[in-house]
């Protein structure tokens, strides 16, 4: 789709206001339809399927609430074309409502030219991209929310602490045990800010390889090496005007920071192929469980790409030292596994509970999702008691930990971590905090039985 031909709806009750939209687009090279009222929005947008649509948010019903816009907008969901609201009688608080229902902007009338044009552009630009990046649609279809459950004082802490730098454009570095739920805090990072109606794209890092580093972070162009069969759009342009969330930070190799580096400090790259400089507009979010500052002692991390990503540090304490949240956590996965396969509601009584929280659970919430879905699947009443959550009765404290060879209590290290994971290697190689591939060589060496 080639922005100047694109085909524009322009929807208003006012024959002034679709003239002068009518002249202005024609005259920039679009194609432009109109409608007058709801049911013609409806039918122009079904049958002759524009490419974007300038939608007032008043017709003949009433004059200054936008509710009309609003109700046009929820039944064009479906349809899948970028939306810009337009309204005399705007409001950020209406804005907003648009602006989660699906609009893809809000223009006031009277409206600035070269302000609706550059909107336009944009928008028709994004909605090509959507069209031709591979992959794109996974890339945004977040799907339902983790719960984000907050009882204990440490995470009530952290609450507060969000709810101030979240509305904010600072750069935020997690940090905490793996499992803690720093991709979690994140999401919750993102719903609170004034992104919420952009883009939450997350990206880890350790699994990106290093030679399709630049090309997974600034995206290439079609023949900009040997396997560019197409044109991919980087995870910067994904998040333009969002959040762009770099998981596992500490892992990126020495030799692409100072790429990183340069689009935080000025926000411009290059697109692979292209000699064109991009500029992008993201809040940054990083989370890693490696000690920062010793990787730079240790001149493994710069020093200067970690003040662009500490902005506000904020640290994600282990479930053993929030209690009061196991309980909230519990049930939350008891309903999503219960959804997962099919099983009719289930409950926990409190000895299970009690249980749960004598666990030492070095896996953090990771490890207690994993206890929680294999408790689900395998139960056979409607009510979880203590003994079906199949946890070690062995007290966790270190000063009863039994004295054995240090071979040995790897093995049963590994073994109890691979029950855990049901035997996934990926997720009991984060628990272990060790590569796949190291954890693939003990496997071997210990002759354990895993899925590949």
């Amino acid at each position: 789709m080639n922005p100047k031909k694109a085909t524009i709806l322009v929807a208003d009750d006012d024959e002034d206001i679709r003239l002068a939209l009518e002249l202005l687009l024609m005259a920039e090279g679009y194609q432009v339809i109109e409608a007058h009222n709801a049911k013609g929005v409806m039918i122009k947008a079904s049958h002759q399927q524009p490419d974007l649509i300038l939608l007032d948010m008043n017709f003949s019903r009433d004059t200054t609430s936008g509710r009309e816009g609003i109700d046009i907008l929820s039944q064009l969901k479906s349809y899948n074309i970028p939306v810009i609201l337009m309204t005399a009688w705007g409001s950020i608080e209406l804005a907003v409502v648009g602006l989660k229902q699906g609009a893809s902007d809000f223009i006031e009338k009277p409206w600035n030219k070269l302000k609706l044009l550059n909107s336009i552009e944009q928008q028709l630009s994004f909605s090509r991209i959507k069209d031709e990046n591979q992959g794109y649609r996974q890339l945004f279809a977040q799907g339902d929310s983790k719960p984000w459950v907050c009882h204990s004082k440490s995470m009530l802490d952290i609450e507060q602490l969000i709810k101030q730098i979240a509305p904010t454009d600072a750069n935020v570095l997690i940090l905490g045990e793996n499992g803690t739920g720093k991709s979690v805090l994140a999401e919750r990072i993102h719903q609170l800010s004034n992104r919420l109606s952009s883009p939450f794209i997350s990206v880890n890092m350790a699994a990106i390889p290093e030679a399709l580093f630049e090309s997974e972070i600034f995206g290439h162009q079609k023949g900009a090496f040997t396997d560019a069969k197409q044109n991919r759009v980087g995870r910067f342009q994904l998040a333009n005007q969002g959040t762009l969330f770099f998981d596992e930070i500490g892992s990126l190799p020495l030799a692409l920071q100072p790429k990183l580096l340069r689009v935080l400090e000025v926000g411009q790259y290059e697109v692979l192929g292209s000699s064109q400089t991009q500029t992008t507009n993201v809040r940054l979010i990083s989370a890693t469980n490696a000690d920062l500052n010793k990787l730079v002692a240790e001149n493994e991390f710069r020093q200067d790409l970690l003040y662009r990503l500490n902005t506000i540090v904020i640290t994600m304490p282990p479930l053993r030292e929030r209690l009061e949240d196991i309980q909230p956590l519990v049930e939350n996965f008891i309903v999503q596994f219960c959804a997962k396969y099919h099983k009719t509601k289930l409950s926990i009584n409190q000895s299970a509970i009690d249980k749960l929280k004598h666990h030492n659970w070095p896996g953090n919430i990771r490890e207690l999702s994993h206890a929680i879905e294999r408790t689900v699947l395998l139960a056979t009443t409607h009510r979880i008691s203590a003994p079906e959550l199949l946890l070690d009765n062995a007290d966790t404290d270190r000063s009863s930990m039994k004295l054995q060879p240090l071979e040995q209590a790897e093995r049963l290290l590994i073994e109890k971590t691979m029950s855990v994971t049901s035997g996934q290697v990926i997720e009991a190689a984060k628990l272990l905090d060790i590569s796949r591939n190291a954890l693939y060589r003990r496997l071997e060496k210990f002759g354990i039985k895993h899925e590949s």
